[in-house]
């Protein structure tokens, strides 16, 4: 199988995927399977959800390969936001079931008297929460920028984007995040909020 697919590229792949081809898409797991793994490890730091995030990666590859449109991202591109995207929701998943546990946190008299990390989870899971709100593309940049630590020059190659697009995009989406997070109530008036505001 290796010697049929070697020199095929990686939209002729898809193309093949596309069509219901299993050993074109096992030689695209071959190519991306251990990046896409590396990826997924990053965001959740746990074996068993990274391999859960590239197995449901994969699936939806495997599923809509025939929407995938070669003029808006190469493939390991789109490959890869599939999988990121996946691990952020596998981690907005346990961060929830977390929180859900931790609801009789809401008893303490003072909100100063909650543990460092038990109220920054809770502030993160609101911050998820805020994000799932906006487009796409707004998203996307503020979770690969803050999240993943890409300067905006590296997300604009990465995401084929004039640089100017991406500022004005992170812009957008830190003002439409900033107020979200307001009306949840998480401000720089809260404790430990100072971190998180930093940007």
């Amino acid at each position: 199988m290796a010697d049929t697919f070697l020199h095929l590229s990686d939209p002729g792949l898809i193309a093949l995927v596309a069509r219901g081809d299993r050993d074109a898409f096992a030689e695209l797991y071959d190519r991306y399977g251990k990046t896409a793994y590396g990826l997924a490890y990053r965001i959740t730091r746990d074996v068993q959800l990274a391999e859960e995030v590239v197995q449901e990666a994969f699936l939806t590859v495997w599923r809509q390969a025939s929407r995938f449109d070669g003029r808006r991202a190469k493939p390991s591109t789109w490959l890869l936001t599939i999988t990121h995207h996946k691990a952020v929701d596998v981690v907005r998943r346990e961060q929830l079931r977390r929180t859900e546990s931790a609801e009789g946190l809401e008893d303490a008299p003072d909100s100063t008297d909650v543990p460092r990390d038990a109220w920054l989870g809770l502030q993160h899971a609101q911050v998820r929460e805020a994000l799932a709100a906006l487009p796409d593309p707004q998203r996307e940049v503020i979770e690969l920028s803050y999240f993943e630590g890409y300067s905006q020059s590296e997300l604009a190659r990465r995401l084929g984007q004039p640089l100017g697009t991406i500022k004005s995009r992170t812009h957008t989406a830190l003002t439409r995040l900033r107020a979200q997070l307001e009306e949840r109530g998480i401000t720089t008036e809260n404790p430990w909020s100072t971190e998180s505001s930093r940007t």
